[in-house]
């Protein structure tokens, strides 16, 4: 793979990550709000290991990139 191709694959996994911490943290944030208490650590830990699990999945391929 060129070194573009690298860069390329990091920006879009980089985003698929960032939108994954995010819905991670809303679904986090809401479930807690309805049983009374927020724990921010909960939220913050959680979401940073869904963000970190969708660039290891991101490893086996993203579908944005064109294969060639």
């Amino acid at each position: 793979m060129k070194d573009r191709d690298w860069i390329e694959w990091a920006k879009r996994a980089g985003v698929r990550a960032g939108k994954t911490v995010a819905q991670a943290a809303i679904a986090g944030i809401g479930t807690a709000m309805a049983m009374g208490q927020v724990d921010w650590k909960y939220v913050v830990s959680s979401s940073l290991l869904a963000g970190i699990l969708s660039v290891l999945m991101s490893v086996t391929g993203l579908p944005e990139l064109e294969e060639r």
